[in-house]
């Protein structure tokens, strides 16, 4: 946990937060960003050995993306906090309480910066050829409608980013946004089957008609501001056009049909949901818990760039 002085939340709750809505972000140069996040768990009695995993903090960097700050508090006095980075190089907290009563909270702050890029966002060429992003996944396998899909969409003749804008646009037309209709174990297929859901369904169709037509995706989770749950993208992988041995991650948006820009902030990526689930855990009861969650994001740095 990063230690700041001990009135550091109030004074990141007093921030003002910009309008999102009023910024024209064609022109933006630089961005920061406040989250504010509160998981709280509930139980109809004590619990014992209480495991919990969050997934909440952004990675140190990511293209343009920066960690400035972050900061946990845990309700607990007796908590232990580990922190270790997954395969895919997450920030995984591990906690561990011996004995929680009837409830505990779990409070993060964290700033995070952007930084306007004319450039994609290179990475190491090897991801290009990880069998993680080119293999079907849990709930990214294809049944026979994804492949007649990915066949139809192959066939058209796109390759690369083309492709990938392609199948993006397809896999937004092809459900309607609906709460309720899916969870966190529904996969692609039956999510096209029903023609229903909501981000991550969105996320795991583009991601399994990416593979099927040879294009390695990622799963991405994280905040797009004036959403209030977490969100889900995609980033799709291909060459650097420049010819030098990286690879550019291109930020799709399947649920509103567009490249993901400077109000997304990337917390964890993965093969698919069940690599990045932002919470998770176990303990020791005859009963199960019940969470609840609040989140805040909001810009508290707008910076435009000198157009004279």
């Amino acid at each position: 946990m990063n230690e700041g002085s001990p009135d550091i939340e109030t004074r990141l709750a007093a921030l003002d937060l910009l309008d999102h809505q009023a910024v024209d972000w064609r022109r933006v140069q630089r961005t920061a960003y406040l989250i504010h996040q509160h998981l709280r768990y509930e139980y109809p009695g004590p619990i014992d050995d209480l495991q919990q995993c969050l997934m909440i903090i952004p990675p140190d960097n990511h293209g343009d993306q920066r960690l400035v700050f972050h900061h946990l508090e845990v309700s607990a006095p007796s908590v232990e906090v580990s922190y270790e980075q997954d395969a895919f190089e997450n920030v995984v907290l591990n906690l561990y309480v011996p004995r929680v009563e009837k409830a505990i909270d779990f409070e993060a702050w964290i700033v995070v910066e952007r930084h306007a890029s004319k450039s994609p966002h290179h990475i190491s060429a090897a991801w290009l050829a990880d069998p993680r992003l080119l293999e079907p996944s849990a709930l990214t396998e294809p049944d026979d409608m994804l492949r007649q899909v990915a066949a139809a969409l192959i066939a058209e003749g796109h390759q690369g980013m083309a492709l990938a804008q392609r199948i993006n646009k397809w896999v937004y037309h092809a459900l309607d946004y609906v709460r309720g209709v899916t969870d966190i174990h529904t996969t692609a297929a039956q999510a096209l089957a029903l023609g229903q859901g909501v981000c991550q369904d969105y996320a795991h169709l583009m991601i399994a008609l990416s593979r099927q037509c040879g294009l390695p995706a990622r799963y991405v989770s994280g905040h797009l501001l004036g959403e209030g749950g977490t969100h889900a993208w995609v980033e799709v992988l291909v060459p650097s056009a420049d010819g030098s041995d990286t690879a550019a991650a291109l930020p799709f948006d399947p649920t509103h049909g567009r490249e993901a820009d400077l109000s997304y902030l990337t917390v964890a990526l993965g093969r698919d949901y069940c690599d990045v689930a932002p919470t998770s855990g176990t303990f020791r009861a005859s009963y199960r818990g019940q969470l609840s969650a609040r989140k805040r994001v909001g810009l508290t740095v707008l910076e435009y760039e000198d157009t004279e």
